[in-house]
């Protein structure tokens, strides 16, 4: 785990202008292969997640979808499709921010790992505090814009 990894998901979350903004970082071999934020209304898709958009691109870039000896970084608790994403990627490492009482599907749904028969390894409350901060000042604009 590499808290400047964490960084750069938390910078590259900074960018998602009007979106809800997560951002993601797909690392192999300490190098950035993939980084990107949620798109879902840029790009009208409901599936336009960070981590989406992030294995999408890791896998255009390693030329496989099978993402063994990759580390995932994201600033939120992955969502059920976000984490079944990962699981099917085989991702060797996950690391998140903030967690997601309602919607992170590891604090919800902790047996899709179990179930999934997945060896990934997960870790949650990553420079969760700066995480959290991104996610309430954003709602909090988004109140007062209305």
């Amino acid at each position: 785990m590499n808290n400047l990894f964490m960084q750069k998901a938390i910078d590259e979350a900074l960018c998602a202008g009007n979106e809800i903004p997560v951002g993601a970082v797909i690392v192999k071999n300490g190098n950035i292969i993939a980084i990107e934020h949620n798109q879902k209304e840029a790009l009208n898709d409901v599936t336009a997640h960070a981590e989406i958009l992030a294995l999408r691109n890791a896998s255009k870039e390693l030329h496989c979808w099978r993402l063994n000896g990759c580390d995932l970084y994201v600033t939120l608790e992955p969502c059920p499709m976000c984490l079944w994403a990962i699981i099917q990627s085989r991702i060797d490492n996950l690391y998140f921010g903030s967690y997601d009482s309602l919607y992170g599907a590891i604090s919800t749904m902790p047996h899709m790992i179990s179930f999934s028969n997945s060896k990934i390894k997960y870790k949650g409350g990553i420079m969760e505090q700066e995480c959290d901060l991104i996610l309430k000042n954003y709602f909090k604009r988004i109140r007062e814009e209305k």
